[in-house]
C-alpha cells in the first residue's frame, strides 16, 4: 500500500467533493490551513485498528488546536465491509469514553459503501458520507460546538445538493478524483 497515494486520493476527495460541493462549509478553512492530520493505518483487523484509533485519539487530544484541528484515520485494509465498519463505530465510541475523551473528541464516519439506515444502497443521500477509503474522522468537540447552530442544517442541505446533482454526476465527480495520478 502506498501511503502517500492514499493520502493524496483523500486530499483530492476533500478538495473536489467535500469542499467543491460545499458539503462541509468548515472544511476549506481547516484544509487550507493544513490543520488536518492524515494517518494511514496498516491495520487489517479490528484489534489493530482499535489500537491505532487509541493512539490517534490521544495524539489529537494532546496536540494544540492551532497545529492539528482534526485527524483522518484512513484504514484501507480494515473494515472494508460496511456492516463490519458500522459495527466498529460503537466500539470506537466506547473507546472515546474509556479514554476520558467524551465531550472532547467525537468520531464521524466515512466509508466507500456508506449507507444510512432506511436508505437504498444507491440512494444519493449515502454519498454525503462516501469516501475513497474507509476512514474515521476525529473531530474536536470545541470545533463542532463553535458551529453547532449552522451544523444542524448541513445534512439536509447536503442531501438536497446531491439530489440536485444526481447520481450520474456524483459518480463522475468521484471517478475524476480517483483517475488523477497522485
Amino acid at each position: 500500500m502506498d501511503e502517500q497515494a492514499v493520502i493524496e486520493g483523500t486530499r483530492r476527495w476533500i478538495s473536489s467533493f467535500v469542499i467543491g460541493l460545499n458539503l462541509c462549509p468548515f472544511a476549506r478553512r481547516v484544509f487550507d490551513a493544513g490543520a488536518i492530520r492524515y494517518v494511514v493505518s496498516d491495520a487489517e483487523d479490528e484489534e489493530t485498528l482499535l489500537g491505532d484509533l487509541a493512539g490517534e485519539l490521544a495524539a489529537l487530544a494532546s496536540s494544540p488546536i492551532s497545529a492539528v484541528e482534526t485527524t483522518l484515520l484512513i484504514h484501507p485494509r480494515a473494515l472494508r465491509d460496511f456492516l463490519d465498519y458500522n459495527d466498529f463505530l460503537g466500539v470506537g465510541d466506547r473507546l472515546v469514553g474509556a479514554l476520558g475523551l467524551r465531550g472532547v473528541i467525537q468520531i464521524a464516519s466515512f466509508h466507500p459503501d456508506y449507507r444510512f439506515a432506511g436508505t437504498a444502497p444507491g440512494s444519493v443521500a449515502n454519498y454525503t458520507n462516501r469516501s475513497p477509503y474507509p476512514m474515521l474522522h476525529l473531530l474536536r468537540e470545541e470545533s463542532v460546538s463553535a458551529v453547532a447552530g449552522e451544523a444542524l442544517e448541513i445534512p439536509r442541505r447536503n442531501v438536497r445538493t446531491l439530489k440536485d446533482l444526481g447520481r450520474e454526476k456524483i459518480l463522475e465527480r468521484l471517478k475524476a478524483t480517483k483517475d488523477l495520478s497522485p
